[in-house]
Parts: C-alpha cells; sequence; structure tokens
C-alpha cells in the first residue's frame, strides 16, 4: 500500500472535551444552547442592519459581514463536536479533516482582514471626520468586503499545501476537538520541520502583522479621542472600547496558539474552543449593549413584527 491512498483513507480520532457520560450530555446541552444563540444573535444584527435605514452606513455594513462570519467560524466544527458528545468514537475522514483545515483558515483569516477594516473605518471616522464620507462608504466597503473574502480563501490554500500531500500512515490521535494545522501535520509520517517553519511564517506572521496594524490604528485613535472632548468623543470612546475588546479576544487565543506550533499545552484547546464558539457569541453581546443605535433599531424590528 503506498503512503499518498493511505493518507486518503486514514481517519483521524478526535480528543475533545473527554470525560464519562453524564458530563459529555451535559456538553452536549450546554454546547447546542450556546451554538444555537450564537447562530440567533448574530443572524439578529444581520437582519436589524439590513432593515434599518439609519444602519445603513460603513461601520455597521463592516459589522454585519462581521456577524457573518462569526456565524461561520464558529459552524465550520462545532456542529459536529455537539454530535460527537452523543458517540462514542470521535472520528473525522481525511477529506473532513482537509475541509475543516481549509475553512478554519479562510474563515480566521478572512475575520482578521475585515477587523482591520473596520479599524481603518474608524481611524477615518475619529480622526479624518471632514473626509469620512468620501473615503468610507458602502460601495467601497463591499469592495474591500470581497478583498478580505479572497485573501482568506488564498491565506487557506497556501496552509492546505503545506499538508495534503503529506503521507499519514501511524499516529491518528487529534488532540482538539476540529482538525487544526498544528496537530494534524505533526501526525504526518516525515519529517515536518520545515513545514512548521513554514506554517508559522504564514499564519504567525499574518495574524502578528494584522494585530500590530490593529495596535497602531487605534493607538492612533486613542491619542486624538483624549484629546478632544465632544459628545462625538464620548460615542467613540464606547464604539472603540467595544473594538478593542473584540480584537483582544479573538487575536490572543490566535497568536498563542500559532506562536508555539510544536507545543502541546492543556490550555491550547481550551483557547481553540474560546475563540471558535465563545467569542462569536460575545461579539454580538459586546457590539449591541454598548451601541444605542443598533439597541433602538432591534426594539423597532421586534415592535413591527409584533404589530404586523
Amino acid at each position: 500500500m503506498d503512503q499518498g491512498n493511505n493518507s486518503r483513507r486514514i481517519e483521524f480520532v478526535l480528543h475533545g472535551l473527554s470525560g464519562p457520560r453524564e458530563l459529555q450530555l451535559f456538553y452536549f446541552a450546554f454546547f447546542t444552547l450556546f451554538y444555537s444563540s450564537i447562530v440567533l444573535g448574530n443572524f439578529l444584527i444581520v437582519l436589524t442592519v439590513l432593515s434599518e435605514p439609519s444602519l445603513h452606513t460603513p461601520m455597521y455594513f463592516l459589522l454585519s459581514n462581521l456577524s457573518f462570519i462569526d456565524v461561520c467560524l464558529s459552524t465550520f466544527a462545532t456542529p459536529k463536536m455537539i454530535v460527537d458528545f452523543l458517540k462514542e468514537h470521535k472520528t473525522i475522514s481525511f477529506e473532513g479533516c482537509m475541509a475543516q483545515i481549509f475553512f478554519h483558515h479562510a474563515l480566521a483569516g478572512g475575520e482578521m482582514m475585515l477587523l482591520v477594516t473596520m479599524a481603518y473605518d474608524r481611524y477615518v471616522a475619529i480622526c479624518r471626520p471632514l473626509h469620512y464620507a468620501a473615503i468610507m462608504n458602502v460601495y467601497k466597503c463591499s469592495g474591500l468586503v470581497v478583498g478580505f473574502w479572497l485573501i482568506g480563501v488564498l491565506h487557506s490554500l497556501s496552509q492546505l499545501v503545506f499538508i495534503v500531500n503529506l503521507p499519514f500512515c501511524g499516529p491518528n490521535q487529534v488532540d482538539s476537538f476540529f482538525c487544526d494545522l498544528p496537530l494534524v501535520i505533526k501526525l504526518a509520517c516525515t519529517d515536518t520541520y520545515t513545514l512548521e517553519v513554514l506554517m508559522l511564517s504564514d499564519s504567525g506572521l499574518t495574524g502578528m502583522i494584522s494585530f500590530l496594524l490593529l495596535i497602531i490604528s487605534y493607538t492612533v485613535i486613542v491619542v486624538t479621542v483624549r484629546s478632544r472632548s465632544s459628545a462625538g468623543m464620548a460615542k467613540a470612546r464606547a464604539t472603540l472600547t467595544a473594538h478593542v475588546t473584540v480584537v483582544t479576544l479573538f487575536f490572543g487565543p490566535c497568536l498563542f496558539i500559532y506562536a508555539w506550533p510544536s507545543s502541546n499545552f492543556p490550555i491550547d484547546k481550551f483557547l481553540s474552543i474560546f475563540y471558535t464558539v465563545f467569542t462569536p457569541l460575545l461579539n454580538p453581546l459586546i457590539y449591541t449593549l454598548r451601541n444605542k443605535e443598533v439597541i433602538s433599531a432591534m426594539q423597532k424590528l421586534r415592535r413591527r413584527q409584533v404589530s404586523s
């Protein structure tokens, strides 16, 4: 049997959250509730932005795209994890594993670019308000959205190049609830040191560069906001706080996991769950609870639904 064909027939065993049967049933109910909340909460934001004309602005257009990508980011692996809580043997095919790696990196890469775009939008709105309408509009934002999706897909394809043709003929235990590239690449029956360095250069540097761009943007914004004292700046501070919180919640776990791709810290599994399950739920809460315009638009939408 040649190694290439063996790679395609192998099944990977996923070691998600382990425990006795009763605990697995608790996990099933807990994460089912969380995933349902993610889908409902984020789609509510998308529906609210689409239905309320006052929210047809670049900032809320980007926010609705963030909500959509958060649903996708939580969907590439969470439903399977939930179903696996009811199974004794938690396995995934080679093709399914490669699909998870592809969607994971496409969506995470796209979200990184989206967060950078949202930071740039806030920079223009706060630091160059007189030029905002000329620099940012829905049409330009649409082009940026298409751009970050393309960047996410290209980034993901570059990751698959590292692993799709590797021979897998030995251990098949993945210590996570989905196929994460740093864990799967170590299972190959060959020396992967060079590939791990290339993976770090790709994923690690992409995340680090995006994070540094965000830090620079928000530093400039903070300096501008602190130098002004007006009602508009008070609103800007609230929006800025929400943005920085979301960026920290998303980039923190990602940078920790991909900064040490050859490590196997027990906390890695929790961090993977955090940014694929918890963060997509926290994002809509952070943005809506601190945003009176979104809350008001949701109330209008609810009244329209009740009256109809």
